[in-house]
This record gives structure tokens, sequence and C-alpha cells, in this order.
């Protein structure tokens, strides 16, 4: 049975009306009009984008029109193995959605007043009036009453506005926090020297009316362990979406983001570990996702982080990073177990030399990586970089020190899409001590051709390197 659930937007946020939108289960002739957020991307130039999200069971029907004079001669939806039937007319797209997914629905090559659509499964909601239940308890006021309450207890927040208190609410240990669809917090979250915290629902946490000095991250994550946060949309952090601070055992699950300021990364990792990313959506104006070892009062190396199934859209800087920040002390932090599998990269735009690369493995501060793997990667056309940029770095602007080395590196499976904004792809080691080795490329594919060497594939080998191969 097909079936449909949309949410309103709560009267003060900003909705973004370049498109007219109704929706309807396959089957049905009764349309629905729904709203859309209004989401800010690409810090170098802001501009105002869209972004819906429902739930749903079979098929529905989404219906775009447009509120002023236009033209449709080209639509794509990215990532574009998602294949969703799409009926084109000049003045009318409906798109049939049959399949959960988070993506991009692109009108006439524009990637910035686009139009996010995120298609998720009907889920099962907490009951609200269950005796261990406390309603829109909200903010560190509200603490001391939450943690009267027993342990594992549920926080319900319900659809509407709600403004957190001091702009961070700390939510306390062993607490549960359920976001209705159509609640939006104001504000950021934050868990610190606290274990045991799950966020879940379909909520929004939203930082749009704040302004920039506040530098608030939309979650902070400091020495912490057994925290998951799932379902959430994050709108317009002022930096970082999810900052993991000498932390372990964290989930992030389907969370989604926008950001469009300088240093409003997505997930970034600090001296953590036992992280696992899965099925997110990240469009931010920094790096996507980094992963680092010791950084300001955070300290020790970071291992076991797994990003899987997951769209990557970086308006500016990296995709994905590791090895900038260590402890440059002897003997100097290690950042091993890395994977990332499934991963479609949507843009990586970056002009300044020290920080090309879609896929960056950049160690300094004495740091050391080994063991990481990319498998299954598809990489869109990107305005301007390189795939791979595979280095021991000295970067001065953050680097007292070169880093230690990079070791046992595999990439399989990587679909590239040509672009003219494309530069030759580096690998290379510092000097004789701080080596670049182990580094394997198989089934590597450029516009659909597997590539045989690493001159086709637009790869250069510097010195200081041993045991690259290419199969």
């Amino acid at each position: 049975m097909n079936q449909l659930q949309t949410y309103a937007i709560p009267n003060e946020i900003p909705k973004q009306e370049d498109y007219l939108l109704r929706m309807r289960p396959v089957g049905s002739d009764k349309w629905e009009k729904i709203e859309a957020y209004q989401v800010k991307v690409d810090m170098h130039d802001v501009r105002e984008a869209s972004m819906i999200y429902f739930d749903f069971q079979g098929a529905v029907e989404l219906e775009i029109t447009f509120p002023k004079f236009y033209t449709v001669y080209d639509v794509q939806i990215r990532p574009t193995h998602l294949k969703y039937p799409t009926d084109i007319t000049e003045k009318k797209i409906i798109v049939t959605i049959n399949k959960p997914g988070n993506f991009s629905l692109e009108i006439n090559k524009d990637r910035f007043h686009n139009l996010h659509i995120f298609a998720g499964t009907i889920e099962e909601v907490p009951d609200k009036e269950d005796e261990n239940t406390g309603i829109n308890l909200i903010g560190d006021r509200a603490n001391k009453e939450i943690e009267k309450m027993p342990k594992d207890r549920l926080i319900y927040i319900e659809a509407g506005i709600h403004y957190i208190s001091s702009y961070i609410w700390t939510i306390p240990s062993n607490t549960r926090v359920y976001l209705e669809p159509g609640a939006v917090l104001m504000g950021g979250l934050a868990v610190e020297n606290n274990e045991n915290v799950r966020i879940f629902g379909r909520g929004v946490v939203y930082q749009g009316h704040l302004l920039r000095p506040y530098f608030t991250d939309g979650f902070s994550i400091r020495y912490s362990q057994n925290i998951a946060i799932s379902g959430v949309c994050f709108i317009n952090p002022l930096h970082y979406t999810i900052s993991f601070e000498q932390s372990e055992r964290v989930q992030v699950e389907n969370v989604k983001t926008f950001s469009c300021y300088g240093w409003s990364d997505g997930f970034d990792m600090v001296s953590s570990s036992h992280i696992t990313i899965d099925n997110c959506f990240l469009r931010t104006s920094d790096d996507c996702i980094a992963v680092y070892a010791s950084r300001k009062d955070s300290f020790g190396s970071s291992c076991d982080v797994t990003v899987k199934n997951s769209v990557l859209w970086a308006d500016v800087a990296h995709p994905f990073i590791t090895g900038t920040h260590g402890s440059q002390k002897e003997p100097g932090d290690i950042i091993e177990n890395i994977s990332l599998e499934n991963i479609d990269i949507l843009e990586h735009h970056e002009f300044q030399p020290n920080y090309l690369g879609a896929l960056a493995i950049n160690p300094g501060d004495n740091n050391l990586i080994k063991n990481v793997s990319f498998k299954d990667i598809r990489i869109d056309a990107f305005e301007h970089g390189r795939v791979f940029d595979i280095r021991v770095k000295f970067n001065k602007d953050y680097n007292p020190m070169p880093g230690k080395g990079i070791e046992d590196v595999l990439f399989e499976d990587i679909a590239i899409t040509s672009g003219p904004g494309e530069e030759v792809s580096l690998i290379a080691g510092y000097d004789e001590e701080r080596l670049v080795k182990n580094i394997t490329f198989k089934n590597i594919y450029r516009d659909g051709i597997k590539m045989t060497n690493l001159k086709e594939a637009n790869i250069s080998v510097g010195d200081h390197t041993e045991n690259i191969k290419f199969q």
C-alpha cells in the first residue's frame, strides 16, 4: 500500500519558494501542497537552495512547477545511480520516488538553487504517554528535572519551534531525545563527559537565526562514549555539524546537513575511536569529513572510523581528509583503520594548493596514517581540485612539523567522471624517513573505462615513495 507522510515547517523558519511542490501516493488523485526549507550553501557566494523531507511506503509522486517564468531543458538527479523515474515537460517535472534516498534534483544544471530531497521510510514513533517520558524538556534549565527521571528516560520534543536557552543544550547521560517530525530546535546540542545518549527522530537542529560570532557546533561530543544520533537534519550550523573530541563508540545514521560559513565542516573527529557514519548527506562549506589525532585539549590517536552509504558535497575544501592535526611530540599519534565504502562525492571545489583532494591523506604534526581503505567510491565531475592527494605534509598554516608517514592504503572500485577543473593527483613522501608506502589502486574507472596505469588515471608519483601498485 502506498503511503505518504509530510510535515509542516514552523512559521518562524524561512521557506524557499523557487518551486511549487505537491505530492501524492502513486494511485491517489489527491495532491498535497508541501513547503521547502531554505538552506544556505557555498560560503564563496552564499545562495539559497531548497530542502524537503518526508516519509513514505511503496511509491509516491513529487510534482515540481515554478512560480516564476521557467523553461525546463535539463533535469539531473544525483547521485545518478538512484535512477528515479522522471516525467519532464517545459513547465513541470514529476518524479516517482519508489525507494528511500537522499538526493539532489538540479534543474537546468543549477547546483546552487537546487532541491534537496530526503525520502525516508515511515518510522516507529515512541509512546510519549509512557511514564518514563518527559514532554518538551529542553535546555540546561531542564536538566535537573531530567536527571530526576529513571535512566534511559525519553525526552519527547513535539512538532513546532523550540528555542534552546543559552543556545546550547548539554544533554545528560542515560537520556534519549526524540525529535518529532516538524520539530525545530533553535540552537545546538552537546554532550560532555557523558555516556549513553541517543538523539533520534525526524526533526531539525537550526542555527540560521544565530549571529556568526556564536561559532557553535550543531552537535558537540566531548570526552563521551556510547552516543548515537539518527534521522536529524542540521541547517546552517555556525561551525562543525558534529564534532567528536576524545570520544568513542559513536554512531551517526541518516543525518543531513547544510553549511555556508568558513570552518563549517561536517563531521570532524579528534582523538576519537570506533565511529560509524552511515547513510548521511553532507553539503558543507569546508571539509565534509575530517579525521585527526590530538588537537587543542583533546589528546591521543584516532582509530576505527567507518563511513559508508553516504553522500559528500564540499562546496569548499575536501569531501574527505585525514591527518592534519596531531600531538607533534614523539612518538607521535597514529590514525589507523579508516574505511570509506559506497560513497558518492558530488562536489569538490578548492583552489588553494594546500587543500586539494576529494580523497586526501595528508599527515602533519608527526602523525602516522595506516590501514586506510576506499571502496566503491563514485566521484562526479567537480569544479576544481584533484581526486587523490596522498602526501606527507608540512603545512605551515597548521603544522610546526611534518607528518611521519602513510602506509597500507587501498583504493578499490573508484569511478571518476572527468571534468575541466581536475588537476593531476599526487602521491609523495616528505623525506627519506617520512615515506608513503604500500599504496594499491585496483579497478579505477574514468568515464566508464577501466584505467590500466597511473598515467591513464591522472596520478603522479613523486619522491620518497615505496610499493605504489596499480591493478
